[in-house]
């Protein structure tokens, strides 16, 4: 859906869509409507981590989402500041934008994996290649 201010609270910073709110337990996070990528504040995406059936937020294709690995000059939904584009720290082959001050991107099937761990991610993360020499 086509971003509105008056049905959505953020932009989605890769597709520019709208971003609907979803609420597992107690965590509030916003889900682009069109490419299904995920915003977390601060420390959302840890704190969802650890909740049970919290993949389930995560509902969208990670195929899509690896188109959209390679955006680049994404902006801050709240700032608009460039994002950081980054990797997890334990799974490589994870790769996200971060802004320091307002919270973290993940493209559609990237929370789903990074919520398991396990020693498949090693492998993912040698096919996959570090983001800084494959996607600078």
């Amino acid at each position: 859906m086509e971003f509105n201010s008056n049905h959505h609270n953020i932009k989605c910073p890769k597709c520019g869509h709208g971003m609907e709110v979803v609420i597992h337990g107690e965590v509030e996070i916003d889900r682009c409507t069109h490419c299904h990528g995920l915003w977390f504040d601060a420390d959302e995406a840890h704190r969802l981590k650890d909740l049970p059936d919290s993949h389930l937020v995560d509902h969208g294709d990670p195929k899509e989402g690896w188109k959209w690995d390679s955006r680049a000059d994404i902006q801050c939904p709240h700032c608009s500041k460039q994002m950081e584009k980054t990797a997890d720290a334990k799974q490589k082959h994870i790769w996200y934008e971060v802004c320091h001050d307002h919270g973290m991107f993940m493209d559609a099937g990237e929370f789903v994996d990074f919520k398991d761990e396990n020693l498949l991610d090693w492998f993912r993360s040698v096919i996959k290649g570090d983001r800084e020499t494959v996607c600078p």
